[in-house]
């Protein structure tokens, strides 16, 4: 039986230099609850180390948590990635920090902090995580999708750090599964503003880096569980599946 998930599928930890140390996992899934979400997805840049702790974290709870990955390519474009296994996620990681250089500056960029589910430190992550990879676009998807997961284009109205911003345009060549439009604009405005994108399914959500914005918006996604192979289908909207606008 189908039935309609409120996701927020953009949610950053306090791993991400550029969140708040208070998006800790425990947090993060209380104000996700709190904000009557069913679905979310951590995205940190560059990295998956508070994934695990997360889901940990939502274990005993309602909310389902998916692995996922917010990846800078080479054009300095954010890509949203998204799996269903976090071992499958753990090698993906491996792909992105053999094309990532650079170590972390705190004090330029803040700290990267990898806290477990009971909200201990253990450890900070010294990789410079803010950076651009050495992967392009169009090989940072097929990656994605030899590896199984599914590849959405970030915040495409946003003029820094989207496709659109860095490009101009969507490359027609790049398989992206979906376009993300940030908080800021209402999908039915979107729609207005990017008529040529028409055949694409858009998603919207809070890219939170604060636990206030963790609600700011939601994806409403008709399927029959929570997993990629449903968002697959639901984006393609094949057999009752599809993203509610």
């Amino acid at each position: 039986m189908l039935k309609v998930f409120n996701c927020n599928l953009h949610i950053h930890t306090c791993l991400s230099p550029c969140g708040d140390l208070d998006m800790h996992p425990s947090a993060i899934v209380k104000e996700s609850l709190a904000c009557g979400l069913d679905v979310i997805a951590i995205t940190d840049h560059n990295s998956s180390e508070n994934v695990e702790h997360v889901m940990k974290a939502a274990n005993t709870t309602s909310l389902m948590v998916l692995p996922g990955m917010e990846v800078t390519s080479r054009e300095e474009a954010h890509v949203l990635t998204y799996f269903d296994d976090l071992e499958i996620l753990h090698a993906f990681q491996e792909v992105v920090y053999s094309h990532l250089d650079g170590l972390n500056d705190e004090n330029a960029f803040g700290c990267q902090a990898i806290v477990n589910e009971i909200g201990e430190v253990e450890g900070f992550n010294q990789r410079l995580l803010i950076g651009a990879t050495r992967i392009s676009l169009e090989g940072l998807v097929k990656i994605v999708h030899d590896m199984g997961g599914l590849a959405v284009a970030a915040h495409i109205d946003r003029e820094s750090f989207s496709v659109l911003g860095q490009l101009g345009f969507i490359p027609e060549q790049i398989a992206f599964d979906a376009l993300e439009i940030s908080a800021r604009t209402p999908i039915a405005k979107a729609r207005q503003m990017y008529p040529e994108l028409a055949q694409y399914t858009f998603i919207t959500s809070s890219d939170a880096h604060y636990l206030m914005d963790i609600g700011r918006t939601a994806t409403k996604i008709r399927m029959k569980e929570p997993s990629v192979d449903e968002m697959r289908m639901a984006f393609m909207k094949k057999g009752g599946r599809e993203v509610v606008e």
